[in-house]
């Protein structure tokens, strides 16, 4: 599909349509999933890229609205979950995405390999403290998901063990979206030819060296396992509360569109309000009027 197919377009969709074209459901395969759709783009690229803007905007301004909701006694938050491959573009995306919310109101989290302390308690026990506050929109970098995906496909635990944790992780997601917090899965899916491309352009990019992790090219070796992995945890954990969204991400422009559009969606559909205020509005304007 060339990055002009959306030129032909008379409208662009809704972000409700957009999360509906991206939305994994039972019986989806990962691989019928085009790496370089852009079907649901406004237009070609430069469109597209104008009509993100616009669109990160609205989140900036829906994002203020939940913060200030959660400061002013709210309970409701936003959780974006990140997975993919590597050179997926996990942080690409916060920063074009997530980088326009005010800062105050969001935080972002990395989950690495575990630590000893962390080794010591339930695998979701690091999760759990991470998840987000009244009012805030927190992001995984990687997340709970590592532990039906690294850990299968390297064997870390038996997989009498690994196998049980896709149920303990719908039954956590439930109670996570019970408390308030709305719940936005993302798959960054790249192809295995992409994912060259990207590993070669760091090389060739002195400023991106520190980037480039030797172990990529190890891991990019149980390329078939992983894709394996992550269509068994798409099938198991994509549920009504907490369903998982495949976001084409071989165009990083068509990729930040998608994501827009799916927190936009998630955050109009709260429609979070500004709290009222707590003082006497006439009455502080006549104390201002009389400032010297």
């Amino acid at each position: 599909m060339g990055d002009n197919h959306g030129s032909r377009k008379a409208a662009a969709p809704t972000p409700a349509q957009v999360a509906d074209a991206v939305a994994f459901r039972p019986g989806d395969l990962l691989a019928d999933r085009d790496t370089r759709d852009t079907s649901t783009a406004p237009g070609d690229r430069e469109a597209t890229e104008a009509a993100t803007s616009a669109l990160v905007e609205e989140l900036a301004q829906l994002q203020e609205a939940l913060y200030a909701e959660g400061v002013g006694g709210g309970h409701r938050s936003v959780l974006l979950l990140l997975q993919g491959m590597d050179t997926s573009g996990k942080d690409g995306t916060v920063r074009r995405v997530v980088g326009a919310m005010n800062p105050a109101g969001v935080r972002i989290v990395s989950f690495k390999k575990p630590t000893p302390e962390e080794l010591q308690h339930d695998f979701l026990w690091r999760i759990d403290k991470q998840l987000p506050q009244a009012g805030e929109v927190v992001v995984f970098n990687r997340s709970q998901y590592e532990d039906v995906l690294v850990v299968r496909v390297h064997n870390l635990v038996p997989e009498a063990e690994w196998s049980t944790r896709y149920d303990t992780i719908n039954e956590f997601e439930r109670r996570v979206v019970d408390t308030g917090v709305h719940l936005v899965k993302v798959m960054l899916h790249i192809s295995k030819a992409e994912q060259k491309q990207r590993l070669a352009e760091r090389l060739e990019d002195p400023t991106k060296h520190w980037k480039y992790n030797v172990g990529d090219l190890k891991e990019r070796a149980f390329w078939d396992d992983y894709q394996a992995a992550y269509q068994d945890a798409l099938t198991r954990c994509s549920t009504t509360s907490a369903p998982w969204y495949v976001v084409p991400g071989d165009r990083k422009w068509y990729r930040d569109w998608v994501v827009a559009n799916l927190l936009v969606d998630a955050l109009r559909d709260m429609a979070p309000r500004y709290p009222a205020a707590d003082f006497d509005v006439a009455e502080q304007r006549r104390a201002v009027a009389a400032l010297e």
